[in-house]
Formats: C-alpha cells, sequence, structure tokens
C-alpha cells in the first residue's frame, strides 16, 4: 500500500499538470482521471495509517515498530499516541492530513484545482517516499514501519530461531503517557499539514499570473493555519506543564522552537493579506511571509527528525538515514517557490503611494517586521547545531555552541519583543477601523489609556509587583486588553460579532503576556528544605534547598501548609480514585492485582482488578490548614531503567487565582531490601513496648483454626499475635504468625513496607507468659518533593482559549467571504 500511495501521488501530480494545461474539450477527462488519481492515492494513504495501527494494537511484535513503540501494558488511547511516537507514524499522521484537507479543496475550490493539487501530490510524494524503506542498490529510500523485527536487529535469537516473536514489546516512552500526548500531535501535524494550503494557492497564483487572486482563497485557510498550530503549541505547553518536571510550560528547547517561529511568521502573513485586501499594499510582503512560514514548516521538520540537534533537544529523534531526503525535500520547495517569486516579482502589483505614520498599511507593517524579528532571533541560535554540521560536512570546524540557558537566552529577547507586540496591537486596531490623524488618535486613545494605567497599578500595588520590567510588561498587557474591549464594544454594537475576531484575539494576546509574566516571573517554591539533609551530592545546592522530605505519616511544615505523605496508590480501571497500593498485589499478569482487603464499595477482598500502568505509583500528599484537611495531591512517579532512572509527573491544586505545583524529585526504593541485623523482644499480652520508633501494643494472641493461603494439617497448632503498631495520627495492625508441625516450627512473618519493619513471632515462651518477637528494619518510605506557587496561571490558559476563538471567528469569515465571490464566479 505504501508503494501504492507513493505512485498514484505522482501519477496525480501528472494527471492534475495535464488537466492544468489541456484544452477545454480535454479538461473534463483530466480532471476526472486526476480526481480518480488522488482518491486512490487516499485510500492507499489510509490503509498505510490503519495497517500500522492493526499491527499496534494487535501486539503484532515481530514489526518493529509495534515492539518499539507498545507493549501489551497500554490501554488503547496510549496505543494511538504510540502510533505517532517514532518518526515513520509521524509520517503517516501527515500525510492523512494532507489528504483530508486534499480532498476538502477539490470539493470547494474548482478554479484553484489544478494548480493546487499539483502541489499538494508533489507533497505527498516527498512524504509517502519518508516512509517507503526501498532500497535500491546503495540508495536507501525512506525508513519504512512494517520492518520486522528480525530484519531491523543482530539478536543472536533470531539466528537460532528465525521466527522468534517477543512476548511484549518495550512500550511508550512514559513521558508520553498523558491524554494530552493523544491530541497534541494530531493538532500539531493538521496545523503543519495546513501551512501547505495557502502556499499551494500561491504558487497557483504565481504559475498561472493570478498575481493577487489567490489572496481571497488562501486566506481563511491561513487563518485556520495560524488557530489550529497555535492550538497545537498550547497544548504542548500545557502538556509540558502536566506531564513534565521542570516546573513551567516553554523551555525554548530547539523542537518548541521550530514551531513557534513558523507560526509567528504565519501570523505575520495574515495581517499582511489582509492589508492588501483593505488597500492594495504589502502583496509582495504577503507572498514572502507565506514562503517563510511553509519551508520553516519544512525547515523544523528537517532540524527535529534529522538527528542533527542530537542532546541539544530532548524531543529530537535520532537519524533514520533521512537526512538526506528531508534536504531535498526542502530544497526544492524552496527553489521552486523562490524561482517563481523571482520570475513574477516585476509583474506583482505594488502600490506607489507612501504609507503614512498615521495608516493602518503603516502600523501593519511593524507590526509583521517585529513579529519576523522575533522569530529569527530563535531560529538562528536554534539553527546553531545545524550550522555545525554543514561546515563540518565540508571538513572545517566549528566552535559555536547554542546559549548554555536557553530559557534566561531567549526570554531576555522576546519579553521585549512581546512587549512591542502588544502595544502594536492595541495602537494598530484603531487605525484598522477607521481614518486617523493625530488628533483622532489621541482622541481615541486617552479613554482606554487612562483606564489602562489604572487597571495596571493597582494590579501593580495589589500583586505587589516591584521589577520595573514586570511593571512595563503589564501596563503593556493591560493597554491592549482594553484598548482591544473597547474597539470589540464598538464593533458588537454597530456591526456584528463576525467582525470581532482580530479584537478577540488580541485581548487573549495580553492575557497571555500577563499570564506569562506572573507565572514565570513570581513563581514561588515553597518546599525549603529547613532539615540541612543534602537529599543527593549529585543536585546543586539550590536543589538540595529547594526540596522537602516527607517521611510517610509525619506532619511536615510547607509555608501556610501542614503536609503529610500517606503512601502510594495504584490507579485501577473502572474506579474514579486512586486506591492504596498496599491492598493491592501483583498476580503476575500485566497490569493485573488482587485485592488483599476490601476497599470502600468499590473492591471487595479476594477481588481481580485491571491497573492502569501498574509502573506508575502516585503519592499520596494530604495538605492541612488549621490542623483541617484542606485537599490532596498525587504526583505520579516510575523508576523506570530504560529512561535513566526517577521519571516524574506532577499534580496541582488549581485555584482561580494561582496553581500549587508539585511533583516528586526521589522516592524510597523497597524492592529489594536490606533489612538490618535482628532484634528481639519478649513481651506480655497486654504491654506496650517499641518497634523501632513506632509505640507498640501487644493485645494478646489468638489460636486459629484456619491460615489463609496455608493448609494446616491435624494436630498443627497455630498462633496469631495481635499487635498494634502507632505511627503519628495512623494505627496499624500487624498479625505474625507461629506454626507448629511435628514438633518443628514455622514463622509467617509480616512485612509493612510503608514502616520500613518486619516483624516475625519467633518464639513463644508459655511459662513465662512471653511471646518472642524477632525485628528486621528497612528505610521507611519517604518522598522528597518540590512545591512550587503558581501565580494568575490560568490569565494564560483562559488568555489561550481567547485567542483561539478570536481566530475561529475571522476563520468563518474570511471564508464566508470567499464562498460568496466564488459563488458568483469571481474566485
Amino acid at each position: 500500500m505504501t508503494i501504492v500511495a507513493f505512485v498514484s501521488s505522482l501519477v496525480t501530480a501528472f494527471a492534475y499538470y495535464k488537466y492544468f494545461s489541456a484544452n477545454e474539450i480535454e479538461k473534463a477527462s483530466w480532471q476526472k482521471f486526476s480526481r480518480i488519481s488522488f482518491y486512490v492515492h487516499a485510500v492507499a494513504s489510509v490503509l498505510v495509517a490503519f495497517s500500522l495501527f492493526e499491527i499496534i494494537y494487535n501486539h503484532r511484535f515481530e514489526y518493529f515498530y509495534a515492539y518499539s513503540h507498545s507493549s501489551k501494558a497500554l490501554p488503547v488511547h496510549y496505543m494511538i499516541s504510540s502510533f505517532w511516537e517514532g518518526q515513520e507514524g509521524a509520517f503517516i499522521l501527515w500525510i492523512f492530513w494532507n489528504v483530508v484537507l486534499g480532498l476538502f479543496l477539490i470539493h470547494t475550490n474548482k478554479k484553484w484545482e489544478a494548480p493546487v493539487m499539483i502541489v499538494f501530490s508533489l507533497v505527498q510524494a516527498f512524504l509517502v517516499s519518508m516512509i517507503l524503506g526501498v532500497v535500491i542498490g546503495d540508495l536507501k529510500l525512506g525508513s519504512s514501519p512494517f520492518i520486522l523485527l528480525r530484519d531491523a536487529t543482530q539478536a543472536p535469537i533470531f539466528e537460532m530461531n528465525p521466527d522468534f516473536i517477543p512476548e511484549d514489546g518495550t512500550g511508550l516512552n512514559p513521558l508520553l503517557q498523558n491524554i494530552w500526548m493523544v491530541i497534541h500531535p494530531p493538532t500539531l501535524f493538521l496545523g503543519y499539514a495546513s501551512t501547505l494550503v495557502p502556499f499551494a494557492f500561491l504558487i497557483g497564483g504565481l504559475v498561472t499570473k493570478r498575481y493577487s487572486e489567490w489572496i481571497r482563497p488562501a486566506l481563511p485557510w491561513a487563518i485556520f493555519s495560524a488557530m489550529v498550530l497555535g492550538m497545537g503549541i498550547i497544548m504542548g505547553a500545557y502538556w509540558a506543564y502536566v506531564t513534565l518536571n521542570f516546573g513551567g510550560y516553554w523551555n525554548w528547547d530547539p523542537v518548541e522552537n521550530a514551531v513557534y517561529v513558523p507560526w509567528l511568521i504565519l501570523v505575520a502573513s495574515i495581517h499582511t493579506m489582509i492589508t492588501f485586501k483593505k488597500s492594495a499594499t504589502a502583496l509582495k510582503t504577503s507572498i514572502v511571509l507565506v514562503i517563510l512560514s511553509f519551508i520553516l514548516v519544512l525547515y523544523a521538520t528537517f532540524l527535529v527528525r534529522s538527528g542533527v540537534l542530537g542532546d541539544a533537544s530532548v524531543h529530537s529523534f535520532t537519524d533514520l538515514g533521512l537526512s538526506g531526503q528531508l534536504l531535498i525535500y526542502l530544497l526544492f520547495f524552496l527553489f521552486i517557490s523562490v524561482f517563481l517569486t523571482i520570475r513574477a516579482w516585476k509583474h506583482i502589483p505594488t502600490s506607489e503611494k507612501e504609507a503614512s505614520v498615521y495608516s493602518r498599511e503603516f502600523w501593519v507593517f511593524i507590526g509583521a517586521t517585529t513579529l519576523g524579528l522575533m522569530g529569527f532571533q530563535v531560529i538562528l541560535p536554534t539553527s546553531i547545531p545545524a550550522w555545525n554540521a554543514l561546515v563540518e560536512s565540508f571538513g572545517g570546524i566549528s566552535n559555536m555552541a547554542p546559549p548554555a540557558d536557553q530559557v534566561e537566552f531567549y526570554t531576555k529577547f522576546q519579553l521585549w519583543f512581546g512587549v512591542a507586540i502588544a502595544l502594536l496591537t492595541a495602537v494598530g486596531q484603531f487605525f484598522w477601523w477607521q481614518k486617523m490623524d493625530k488628533k483622532a488618535l489621541k482622541d481615541a486613545l486617552l479613554t482606554p489609556y487612562i483606564i489602562s494605567v489604572v487597571i495596571a497599578a493597582l494590579v501593580i500595588v495589589l500583586a505587589k509587583v516591584y521589577d520595573w520590567k514586570y511593571m512595563v510588561i503589564v501596563v503593556a498587557g493591560t493597554f491592549t486588553v482594553v484598548a482591544n474591549a473597547v474597539i470589540l464594544s464598538k464593533i458588537l454594537k454597530k456591526s456584528t460579532f463576525k467582525l470581532a475576531g482580530g479584537s478577540l484575539a488580541h485581548i487573549g494576546l495580553g492575557m497571555i503576556l500577563i499570564g506569562i509574566m506572573f507565572s514565570s516571573g513570581y513563581s514561588d517554591t515553597i518546599s525549603i528544605n529547613m532539615s540541612g539533609l543534602t537529599y543527593s551530592n549529585s543536585w546543586e545546592d539550590e536543589l538540595n534547598k529547594e526540596h522537602v522530605l516527607l517521611w510517610i505519616n509525619k506532619p511536615t511544615q510547607m509555608k501556610d501548609y501542614t503536609v503529610i505523605y500517606r503512601g502510594r496508590q495504584k490507579k485501577v480501571v473502572g474506579i474514579p480514585e486512586y486506591v492504596p497500593a498496599k491492598i493491592l498485589e501483583s498476580t503476575g499478569n500485566v497490569n493485573e492485582a488482587i485485592a488483599l482487603e476490601d476497599y470502600k464499595d468499590f473492591i471487595k477482598k479476594g477481588d481481580k482488578v485491571n491497573l492502569v500502568l501498574e509502573e506508575n505509583d502516585y503519592f499520596k500528599i494530604d495538605y492541612y490548614q488549621n490542623e483541617v484537611l484542606k485537599f490532596s495531591l498525587s504526583p505520579m512517579s516510575q523508576f523506570n531503567q530504560n529512561m535513566g532512572g526517577l521519571i516524574s509527573s506532577p499534580d496541582s491544586k488549581i485555584y482561580f487565582d494561582r496553581d500549587l505545583y508539585t511533583y516528586v524529585a526521589a522516592m524510597n526504593d523497597y524492592e529489594d531490601p536490606e533489612w538490618k541485623d535482628d532484634q528481639f523482644h519478649e513481651v506480655s499480652p497486654g504491654e506496650q513496648f517499641h518497634i523501632a520508633d513506632y509505640v507498640t501494643y501487644f493485645d494478646g494472641a489468638e489460636v486459629l483454626n484456619q491460615i489463609e493461603g496455608y493448609t494446616l494439617q491435624e494436630g498443627d497448632v497455630a498462633v496469631k499475635a495481635k499487635l498494634r503498631v502507632l505511627d503519628y495520627d495512623v494505627e496499624k495492625k500487624l498479625e505474625p504468625t507461629f506454626i507448629i508441625r511435628n514438633n518443628q516450627v514455622g514463622k509467617l512473618p509480616v512485612v509493612d513496607n510503608e514502616l520500613g519493619i518486619k516483624v516475625t513471632l519467633d518464639n513463644i515462651l508459655p511459662e513465662q507468659n512471653k511471646f518472642v518477637f524477632k525485628v528486621n528494619q528497612y528505610q521507611k518510605d519517604y518522598v522528597v518533593m518540590k512545591a512550587i506557587v503558581k501565580p494568575y496561571i490560568n490569565v494564560l490558559w483562559i488568555g489561550s482559549i481567547i485567542m483561539l476563538i478570536g481566530f475561529t471567528v475571522a476563520i468563518f469569515r474570511r471564508f464566508d467571504e470567499f464562498k460568496k465571490m466564488r459563488d458568483k464566479g469571481m474566485e
């Protein structure tokens, strides 16, 4: 099917070329053949995607892709994530979205169908070539997701047994085992795919010499692409916030940057395209920006998937031998678009009128320039590994290195660019909706300026913003929100909500700026180490100071809270809350456990339950204020040898004005405990004594007639001791058993992993009425945790949603405009 998809894409490109160049008599037949070819390509592409999911879903681990990215333990939604975890699956997802968009375009825009679909088909040919896996002599074309494990590895087992199939796969990266990873990659790749649409309309316009007409059909797609790509970026940021433990949502990782930059350029192109529709200016700028946005998507793909980033990014893929193909893909479309633009440059309409400083064209140009500068300030340092690789490929030596502290490096520039964009969006909107001169501008800005200053002053005073840089951000963000709210109110009074997209998007931008400033600039770590202990010699001093050690059941003060670690929990299928891990025992089957005791109304003792990813532990942390339980959090951790140790995901308490963000940085490992030397205690029933540091009561003993899991024979004597162990506010019952059979003694000890003790009823002294208990100690359970207060982070998320709503409103408006013109036969 992969070969069919590849060949049919080339046939479609050729057929649409013939349709484009055919005379009127032959056009209908070539159009029909072109569409059939694309339908064949669409069916083949969908079948490729279906086939890959089928081998994952049915655990066909004889295939390298299924073995490398999936396992039997994964629920279905994480199997979906494993589909696009690898490079090949990600390319298939991209191919699928291009098919969907192509089918939509065929049936909505017949006038532009031929030139646009030629571009689409060529892009599809390049993408499908990435998953061909065909070897011709020394040339390897693509990397197939359908290669067998025995052909992909040199494992000795296949020499002995060529038909060997592993029992299980290696599984999905634990960091991707999150619901946001089910929806974030498809959204991002739809954004990637949709940048092709305005690019294809542009190329069609340059080829057909309709140098300006391409703007109208391309504009709604450009806005759609910016909305979807922006949504993908925000989803990725939220995934990082709820899954990773670096304490934020954006780390200026090269892969994050490679998505962020095309989005900036795309947003700039939207503004210049709208400007051209309004006043017939900025057409050449629009052409350059649309080309750049698509080429930067291809460049981002090259950076991420060629292996050139190496260790510079935690997201980058290893090189599967695709770097050459990716580079050809990039250079082919760069050459075509540059060639066509240069050829048409002198024929492209331009406005001879010089833009006044009081014109909307001037302010849009300034805004687009600022967005461009923002993008290039990020992409140039991000490209340093690629530059080094280029120099070295020609035998040179390059010692350039990416920024050591990338967060500080990029933030110090992007912060001021963000302020500039905020102010431009505030002022520019007034120029957009009415003609301005010096006096009109002064009158228009006076009211929003006064309101903004008052609101910003209140925010600065109440939130105690004392850093002058942050004061500027508050003023700029507030001014953006207020000024665009004023415009929005005027639009809604005079016109229709359909025109409100720009104002809504800009209001969202202002809120995002303020949310970023507060949540990042005023994060407050409250998990301060007051014990003086060094948790890890490998940690820097600051890390040791910013984490708190929590012993199980021991209250610990953490700023305004008293926190108590209550033990480990598991997620059980069909139960709406976490279940204590201590009452579950693995059956040996994947994700299956048996209940050792009843749990509320959900589980009865002896029930078999299905776990959701049994390797994950959820650590219950109770938060008290004034001795009243306020809430509990359950950050997740697992020890993963393949990932280099502890993998943790945070849990947060969400308030309207802040988040309390917590994660586990270290935990006790009691899988293979090293027990300390024996300690013996002779105790009479009713006495109190100490096991380790715990006050213990011996409530007496009981003769048993039967023991669960053990068969008593006639003449056996079994005695169970009843102990109550107190650990702060928790009372635990331990019941070790002593068995006598044929003058031989058997002992069934009790192990409590949380307390780190093993208690054995070692002997009974009836003449003294005493029982001898043997106690072995191990490390009591604990976690080392970090807790951060993130003020006003919800302003960021709410602003993101408002911005996306603004984009959506603008999409409907622009597509409605295009549809009306198309139905009149003008498009």
